[in-house]
């Protein structure tokens, strides 16, 4: 019984841990690596068009791979059933990324949203700011579910 409650906490905090730890891991990619070598995919993210995809979705291809494969992986081998875990806290990560980063925020599937707490208002700001600079060098806020407070207006 014990036993069970270890496994259960385990795979609970390998699962939720990879979720909240996969945000810096995205912000360290997304600052060294799509504002870096791989600028030639992130590159159409800032710039406006009307298109419905982007040559910078190749990275969430690229996550979803690496998601897929960790999660059957980890179910088809047991020596290594952490990654199903992994795996899952990544597609988690994605799910959220997806519907604040292209829903919200980019509105690349028209919904009617107005941020009314202090915490969507602050990231969905940063997440502008970070688009003002439509060049590989010189951005700033490279989270994508979390900001700093220095992106928070007083009267939020």
């Amino acid at each position: 019984m014990r036993s069970n409650f270890l496994v259960m906490f385990i795979k609970f905090l390998l699962f939720f841990g990879t979720f909240f730890l996969m945000e810096g891991f995205a912000w360290f990619i997304h600052k060294f690596i799509m504002h870096g070598i791989m600028w030639n995919w992130h590159q159409s993210h800032h710039v406006h068009h009307k298109d419905i995809l982007e040559k910078n979705d190749l990275f969430s291809v690229v996550f979803g791979i690496v998601s897929t494969a960790a999660i059957i992986t980890g179910d088809l081998i047991p020596s290594v059933w952490f990654l199903f875990w992994i795996g899952l806290g990544i597609a988690l990560y994605g799910i959220f990324y997806f519907i604040f980063h292209d829903i919200i925020v980019h509105r690349r599937i028209k919904i009617k949203y107005v941020a009314r707490n202090k915490y969507m208002k602050r990231i969905m700001r940063a997440h502008y700011i970070h688009h003002k600079i439509h060049t590989r060098e010189g951005a700033e806020a490279f989270g994508f579910l979390w900001a700093p407070k220095k992106y928070e207006k007083k009267d939020d």
